[in-house]
């Protein structure tokens, strides 16, 4: 019997396949099969040339497709057969360079990897007295250790990333060019001897020690309540002693954050049942390898200080998910306080000199390295809610891995690369291109000059590091929202996407649907087709078009901007609406000295507001309404702090026990149907007055407009032949509420698709307005739904 002939192929791999141990796995596939040539990466992805008889290449590309690396994500895998090479039978990686193949600009760019969670075999090194790197901070494989926060350009070789400065002493290179050795090929393998360096300055700026005794220092002045900024992956961090009040409490005046919760990080996952409840789904998140901030239901007994997350049910934890983290834990002996250095709502500080200038006010110390940290990455947050974690923030550990755009993006996965670049709040970007999304790390809020900085340099950096020029961007329909200047300004040619379209298709994308669906999309604004702002839409969409079919009554917003800081205002708002002129006036006085005054340019049912204050449809402006109205938050602090304790009132009560009170729906003369929550306002105002229970009113105001809202989303997507119901929008952050919804929804046989991996707040809708410009690049599909955008 005769072998079979051998052919050579050159083998394109496209997806995260760089800075996941890619080539290393390729290597090791390849010699077990036998096989010659080589794979490198380049600015595209992984090639591979490799020769052999056919049924073994064929093997090869099966396993490179279904076999993997865990962190890697392949999105295809093609070849092209070329010239046999004879006299060589070795496999080699072959040094990085431009592309090996005419067709790989249509296979798309590359890739890069997020930032990984330090693995167990790493710690293991850390805490062995007898290894080399027993006690460094900066201890990494191909299975963990920083990816994009330290990637300047494609492809991710050594000299691409901030590594480059760090030349490998001997141990090290044998490690890295030994295929057996877990740190083959790892990009920043480094140890004592070679590779950056721990330093403690007290002040900023002052080196006070190095080494070892840098973390012996932090610990002892974390342990005597000093506030310490601590260099991570992705930025500098601010840290205390969790179980320290009085610690807590100078953290928060000197960073400025009153009241919003901090995050907690702690050794193990049996720290962190100590101080939150957890089910498997939440504890294999907390080790794996994004390691996020896990927000959950927090323990009485939890051992921090009451000050961490202030009259909250919930609290944020997370693993150390860097030897440093791990180191300093051990030194001090208790969970920490770890929260972004900066002012809130600002990005995280990441360069060495921003941070001694910008922290010196908050610190007493730094705990600080040299490895450059190119570009700022905050930590992820999710959320374990009833029915899954939900993702609340991409960060590091998350960003930037792609997404599919499904089945519906497969006839312009050729079309020219476009930009989607969000909204004001929690502003991220997005680029879609071959058929892919790829999204930036949380950017922060655009009002802010350092995150329209962080904006800009997010555009700029995803575009050359995945190398790609937009013909295309897509922005929101607010025509003063920051983003979409920058749009209208940037030359390219531009799509307008609705905000809460770009929410519902958000989801959409999340769970690989075309649509159409119905979807309800409950925020705090968003600009409306009819130059209101929206916040309150119940919206038949798909990928193309959204027609609205249902909304939120729409009132004023008292006071324009001001009373998305002063719930009280919005209060005012609905209670000109509600209630019978004499009653308004005297709750609105109640409110706050000025109510009365309001109350009279408000006007009321049958009199309009003043132009100055434009009309609003906002479920998230309700619940501010009924935050103020019963006490519970007048003023806030931090963007949705009326509506989160609101909730958190509310999730005392359980939902049997909870009324339900009336909210009423009729429809617009020759319009959508409206939510009319008026009577819900006035038996809020009436059982306050008779004394019942905030936390009981709290559950009958969310008992009573979930199940309101679902009846009519059950309604109309019945009339309008529709199965599926999207849940979407900041306000779907309350699980009390996305509760009562989702569950009057599914008892009518229809079918919720809740937010999982694209957040349900503005962080998601780059990605809805990708895909909605990608969709409308196609035919528009013919359907029964007939939407009108």
């Amino acid at each position: 019997m005769t072998s079979s002939p051998e052919e050579r192929r050159r083998i394109r791999v496209t997806g995260v396949v760089q800075g996941v141990g890619f080539r290393p796995f390729v290597h090791r596939q390849a010699g077990a099969l036998g096989l010659a040539g080589w794979v490198a990466n380049d600015e595209h992805g992984v090639v591979v040339e490799a020769q052999g008889p056919p049924a073994v290449l064929d093997e090869l590309e099966r396993r490179l497709r279904a076999e993997a690396p865990a962190r890697a994500a392949v999105t295809g895998v093609s070849s092209v057969g070329v010239d046999r090479v004879s006299g060589t039978d070795a496999f080699t990686i072959r040094a990085s360079s431009s592309s090996h193949d005419d067709d790989a600009a249509a296979a798309g760019a590359v890739v890069v990897g997020a930032d990984l969670a330090v693995c167990r075999a790493c710690l293991a090194e850390v805490d062995d007295p007898r290894d080399r790197r027993s006690g460094y901070p900066f201890t990494n494989c191909t299975e963990c250790g920083p990816r994009f926060t330290i990637v300047r350009a494609a492809p991710y070789d050594r000299a691409t990333t901030t590594m480059a400065g760090f030349t490998m002493c001997p141990a090290c290179r044998r490690e890295y060019e030994d295929p057996a050795d877990r740190r083959f090929h790892a990009q920043p393998n480094a140890c004592p001897e070679c590779g950056p360096r721990l330093a403690y300055e007290s002040p900023p700026g002052r080196v006070e020690h190095g080494g070892p005794a840098a973390l012996e220092a932090a610990g002892a002045a974390l342990r005597a309540g000093a506030v310490l900024g601590v260099k991570g992956i992705g930025g500098y961090h601010l840290a205390v002693d969790a179980g320290d009040a009085e610690a807590v409490a100078r953290l928060r005046s000197r960073k400025r954050r009153d009241d919003k919760p901090f995050a907690v990080v702690v050794a193990d996952v049996e720290a962190a049942r100590s101080l939150v409840e957890l089910d498997d789904e939440a504890a294999a998140a907390l080790v794996g390898p994004a390691a996020p901030i896990v927000v959950a239901p927090r323990r009485p007994d939890a051992a921090v200080a009451p000050g961490v997350a202030p009259g909250l049910p919930e609290l944020g934890v997370l693993l150390a998910y860097t030897p440093l983290h791990h180191l300093l834990l051990a030194a001090v002996g208790r969970p920490l306080v770890l929260t972004s250095a900066n002012v809130t709502d600002e990005p995280i500080v990441h360069r060495d000199d921003d941070a001694r200038e910008r922290l010196a006010s908050l610190v007493d110390g730094l705990v600080t390295h040299d490895r450059p940290i190119h570009v700022a990455c905050e930590d992820s947050v999710v959320r374990a809610a009833p029915w899954g974690l939900q993702v609340l923030r991409r960060g590091r550990g998350l960003a930037p891995e792609p997404r599919s755009l499904g089945a519906a993006a497969t006839a312009t996965a050729a079309a020219p690369p476009l930009l989607a670049v969000g909204a004001e709040l929690k502003s991220t970007v997005s680029l879609a291109s071959a058929g892919r999304v790829v999204t930036s790390p949380h950017l922060g809020d655009l009002e802010h000059l350092a995150a329209h900085r962080a904006f800009t340099v997010a555009v700029d950096h995803l575009c050359e590091l995945f190398r790609v020029t937009p013909g295309l961007v897509a922005h929101d329909a607010h025509p003063e929202y920051l983003s979409t200047k920058w749009a209208l300004d940037s030359g390219l040619a531009t799509i307008a996407v609705q905000h809460h379209h770009a929410h519902v298709v958000s989801c959409l994308v999340d769970h690989d649907r075309p649509g159409p669906v119905l979807g309800v999309a409950f925020d705090g604004l968003g600009y409306g087709d009819d130059g209101d702002l929206w916040g309150g839409e119940l919206l038949v969409a798909d990928r193309h078009r959204a027609r609205r079919v249902a909304h939120l009554l729409p009132v004023p917003l008292a006071g324009g901007s001001a009373a998305i800081r002063e719930p009280w205002r919005m209060a005012v708002s609905w209670v000109s609406v509600a209630l019978e002129p004499h009653t308004a006036r005297s709750v609105a006085s109640a409110l706050d000295p000025r109510g009365a005054d309001l109350l009279a340019l408000c006007g009321g049912p049958d009199r309009p507001a003043p132009p100055s204050f434009p009309r609003t449809t906002s479920v998230g402006r309700l619940l501010d309404a009924v935050a103020a109205l019963l006490g519970v938050r007048a003023v806030v602090r931090y963007e949705g702090q009326a509506a989160i304790e609101l909730e958190a009132a509310a999730r005392r009560v359980p939902r049997a026990s909870a009324p339900a009170y009336p909210v009423e729906w009729h429809r617009s003369p020759g319009g959508p149907v409206v939510l009319d929550p008026r009577p819900l306002v006035a038996a809020v105002v009436a059982e306050r007055a008779a004394g019942v229970p905030v936390p009981m009113i709290a559950a009958g105001v969310h008992e009573g407009l979930g199940r309101a809202a679902a009846e009519r989303a059950v309604a109309l997507a019945r009339a309008e032949g529709l199965a599926e119901v999207v849940l979407t929008g900041g306000v779907f952050q309350n699980v009390r509420l996305t509760e009562v919804v989702a569950a009057g929804v599914e008892a009518a046989g229809l079918t919720v698709l809740r937010h999982r991996t694209v957040p349900p707040n503005d962080g998601g809708i780059s990605v809805g307005q990708a895909a909605v410009a990608v969709a409308r690049a196609q035919p528009v599909p013919s359907g029964p739904h007939r939407p009108t955008r």
